[in-house]
């Protein structure tokens, strides 16, 4: 036990000033994403029974492309910002922890590019 008081304990590791930004970047992805699944919907609607011509045809038009990227986008980044958030609350080795960020924003970043290329590649052929 010890005779220091708590507040004197906790100064200097207070806030680092990023948790509000942290939430309000995930409720606002949230909501992008509840407009484009709808879109993502309406996307399915419009496909299903389609061939593979029609889908490219689709994912041509630039609204759809933008659409399409968006949803990839806000999708892996609002997946990104959750499991930061599992991890650093549930994973107590400091080592592991910085690994599994690691691969969490590794593979959403890759995943962000790859689906640029693919996306901008179908859109501009």
């Amino acid at each position: 036990m010890s005779i220091v008081n708590p507040l004197a304990r906790a100064r200097g590791h207070g806030s680092a000033k990023q948790g509000v930004h942290h939430w309000y970047l995930q409720r606002a992805t949230a909501v992008l994403l509840t407009g484009l699944v709808v879109w993502l919907l309406y996307a399915v609607n419009t496909l299903s029974g389609a061939g593979y011509e029609s889908a490219l045809s689709f994912l041509s038009s630039p609204f759809n492309a933008a659409a399409a990227l968006l949803l990839t986008f806000a999708g892996l980044y609002h997946a990104m910002l959750g499991l930061q958030v599992v991890i650093e609350d549930y994973v107590h080795s400091r080592g592991l922890e910085i690994a599994l960020q690691f691969v969490v924003k590794g593979g959403c970043y890759i995943g962000m590019v790859i689906s640029t290329i693919y996306i901008l590649q179908i859109a501009i052929a």
